[in-house]
């Protein structure tokens, strides 16, 4: 494996050759960590975490690049499979064209065409509409001349709202049903999650959401929910969510196999990142909480 700077560094870009080939890699300590933990990170790639220097068995530079060889070693099959989706997906978003004139993006589990156009003279605030075109739906993207946000910022403060109105919706529909009653709520964009339950009452749910399908965001709704009457992820949490979404599987599984797409999904570059911190990582185990 060869070592540059030195693993100590919050995101060290390494490799390793494996039988397959030489892999790239990024190794970030994470304070939390109590052993070593593996992502594929949809822009960055694969990601390893482990352990701060500071925790006993992890200051030694030979011993962790021991370790990290040969847990990349043993995981070899995983890696492979998931570096070639990942590069399907990188391909298959550069056709989609992202948030740009002629890209297509999801919204509702559906592909729209976003359609950029001048905004009427004079108009202080761009406008997005969605609408019905010969080939297919259309996001339109009606720009006002003053407006220097990126077709991509003005698409998501518009899914923003309407994931906020969905969101809100679908607890309406379930928590008195489920005899819960949400402290706050929250929109955000984590990296791993769609969403969680904090015990105080207060949930969080990823804004993406209203990029898939009705089904999969109450799915998730309905999940959180729950979780303000049992935590955990026990039979009887399951019967719960069960008696709410009977089809609970089906959503979760769309949005494991989207869910690099949905990350991605207002990308005009897959390789480039509009904020800066690290992006959400495609995680066999990531889910809602």
């Amino acid at each position: 494996m060869a070592v540059g700077r030195g693993v100590g560094s919050n995101l060290e870009p390494q490799s390793i050759a494996l039988r397959s080939g030489m892999v790239s890699f990024l190794v970030r300590r994470h304070p939390r960590s109590r052993g070593l933990r593996m992502t594929i990170d949809h822009r960055l790639g694969l990601v390893v975490s482990i352990p701060p220097a500071t925790r006993r068995g992890w200051t030694s530079q030979a011993v962790v690049v021991g370790r990290i060889e040969a847990f990349l070693r043993e995981r070899e099959p995983w890696i492979v499979r998931h570096l070639a989706a990942r590069e399907r997906e990188q391909v298959a978003q550069r056709a989609r064209g992202g948030a740009r004139d002629g890209g297509t993006v999801l919204y509702l589990g559906v592909g729209h065409r976003v359609v950029e156009r001048a905004a009427a003279a004079g108009a202080r605030r761009s406008v997005v509409e969605r609408s019905g075109g010969e080939t297919g739906d259309e996001l339109v993207v009606h720009r006002a001349a003053a407006d220097r946000r990126t077709t991509g910022a003005i698409l998501e403060a518009w899914l923003r709202a309407r994931a906020r109105v969905s969101i809100d919706r679908a607890i309406e529909r379930h928590a008195a049903a489920m005899r819960v009653n949400p402290t706050a709520v929250s929109l955000r964009d984590p990296r791993s999650r769609w969403g969680s339950a904090s015990k105080q009452g207060r949930l969080m749910f990823s804004w993406r959401l209203v990029l898939a399908p009705p089904g999969s965001l109450e799915t998730v709704v309905v999940h959180e929910l729950a979780h303000l009457r049992v935590f955990g992820h026990g039979p009887r949490f399951w019967a719960l969510v069960a008696d709410r979404r009977p089809a609970h599987l089906a959503d979760r599984a769309w949005l494991r196999r989207h869910a690099t797409e949905l990350h991605v999904a207002l990308d005009t570059d897959h390789l480039e990142s509009r904020r800066a911190r690290l992006p959400g990582p495609f995680d066999v185990r990531a889910g809602v909480g």
